[in-house]
Order: structure tokens, then C-alpha cells, then sequence
């Protein structure tokens, strides 16, 4: 590790977008760097440019994370690296069209990426961070997890998961000295939507150095989410109210009177 390191982060989908973007910023914040993504060449091009203009370490290990012997790699290295102490969860796919629409085979896919492999990391981060007391994992999920009629639901699905894991994550983890930040992006100027053959409309469109920049804000302001558009948090802490006032009424005993179910009484 670089002298004067702040810890080394750990960031998937790194050779480009978001996670290129990630890349570069906490290379220039000073932490040394694991960039794991498939190209390994734009991984080293990228690995050699932050480490001459930061004077950080960059380390890579290409590995496609859809592929079990190389993601176990990956989980080797996170869980085995105790200079490791922040995963960036970032790598994953979208698919075009409706679940009608859409190959099978592509859909499995990106749920192996998008949620398989993005709970195996997080677990493996979240079992290595505990044991040394510090850590922070960072979820990229989507505003499509609030948003599931606005686009393919499988992929929004995908998103929900990572949501609800994060939430979780952090009741669990944060008494263990570890946090979790879920990062919420609407649309942003990324490959994953030519990869997809998915059009975009421009005026939505937000750069990706501006979400990074405000996803990292959001961290150092201690968010447990972070939608990077929102203008007033209030909403989405109102919905969070909203959801969370329906616990009490989720589950009970007996039917709700309004579906007019006949219940024996009970002797």
C-alpha cells in the first residue's frame, strides 16, 4: 500500500462509468485501489494513469463476476486482504425490453451479475469488515427500486434486492463499526444503456462524475441512502415513514375483514 494511504477500496465494474468514475475520485481522496472488471486492458490503462497523476497503489484483477471460478477470485482476495476496508459494489448489466420481451438467458445473466454476485461481495465484505471493527460497503442500486413501472421489472427487481440488502446490512453491521451506503442513480450517462440498445432521453440524463460526486458527498454526510436527484430528502423520508408504518398491520392471525373470509372460531 501507497504511504499515506487512506485504506485500500475495492471497486467492480471499474474499467469504465460509474465505476471508473469511483476509481478516480478516491484515488484522488488517497486510497489505494483493486479495479476488478473483464477488460483488463482499459483496466490496466486506467490503473497506470490514477497511480502516476495520485501517486496511489492500483492494483487489478480482471474477472468476469457472471462466471463462478472468477468471482471466487475476487471473494478470495476481499475476504483475505485486510488492507481492504471499502467494496464498491458497482458492477452490473441491464436488458432491453419487457420480461416477455427479453432472452431468457440474458435475464439469468444479469440476475447472476446484478444480484448474485453483488450479495456474495457484500457478504464477503461485510464478514471480513466485522472481524477487523471497520469498513464501508457501497451499493449501487437504482431509483428503479422505487420505481419498478418505469422500466424492465426484472432489472428493477434486481435493483429492489440490493436496496433491501443494504437496508438490512446496515442494522446488522453498523453496532460492528461498518457501514453501508446505498446509492440510488437515475438515469447517468453510462455504457450500460448502448449495451442494453436502451435510448436514454437526454434531459435526464445526469453525468456520471456528478453522481459519483454526489454519491460521495452523500457518504461523507453519513447517508445511509443516497438518491443523487432528489431535490429534498423529506420525500423520500416520508416514504420511508409510509412503509415503515404498515409493519404493524403486515401480518396477524386472521384475514383482513375486508376480504369477508369466514374464520371458524377456535374452541
Amino acid at each position: 500500500m501507497s504511504k499515506n494511504s487512506k485504506g485500500r477500496a475495492l471497486v467492480t465494474g471499474a474499467s469504465a462509468g460509474i465505476g471508473a468514475a469511483y476509481a478516480q475520485r478516491l484515488a484522488e481522496r488517497g486510497h489505494d485501489l483493486l479495479l476488478v472488471a473483464r477488460d483488463r486492458a482499459r483496466l490496466a490503462a486506467l490503473a497506470a494513469c490514477l497511480q502516476a497523476e495520485y501517486g496511489v497503489d492500483v492494483d487489478i484483477l480482471p474477472a468476469d463476476l457472471t462466471v463462478a471460478k472468477e468471482r471466487a477470485r475476487v471473494e478470495a482476495r476481499l475476504a483475505g486482504d485486510a488492507g481492504i476496508d471499502m467494496l464498491v459494489n458497482n458492477a452490473g448489466m441491464a436488458v432491453k425490453g419487457s420480461l416477455v420481451e427479453a432472452g431468457l438467458d440474458q435475464l439469468e445473466q444479469m440476475i447472476t451479475l446484478n444480484v448474485l454476485a453483488s450479495a456474495r461481495l457484500a457478504g464477503c465484505a461485510a464478514k471480513a469488515f466485522a472481524a477487523k471493527g471497520r469498513g464501508t460497503i457501497v451499493n449501487l442500486t437504482s431509483i428503479l427500486a422505487l420505481a419498478p413501472e418505469q422500466f424492465n421489472g426484472v432489472y428493477s427487481g434486481t435493483k429492489a434486492f440490493l436496496l433491501n440488502l443494504s437496508i438490512s446490512l446496515q442494522q446488522e453491521l453498523a453496532p460492528l463499526g461498518v457501514r453501508v451506503q446505498a446509492v440510488l442513480p437515475g438515469a447517468t450517462r453510462t455504457e450500460i444503456w448502448d449495451r442494453s440498445g436502451t435510448d436514454v432521453p437526454e434531459d435526464i440524463l445526469m453525468e456520471v462524475g456528478h453522481m459519483v460526486d454526489a454519491a460521495l458527498a452523500g457518504l461523507d454526510l453519513g447517508e445511509l441512502i443516497t438518491i443523487p436527484a432528489l431535490p429534498d430528502m423529506r420525500d423520500f423520508e416520508a416514504y420511508t415513514r409510509a412503509r415503515q408504518n404498515l409493519a404493524p398491520f403486515l401480518s396477524g392471525r386472521l384475514p383482513a375483514e375486508r376480504y369477508g373470509v369466514q374464520v371458524e372460531s377456535t374452541p
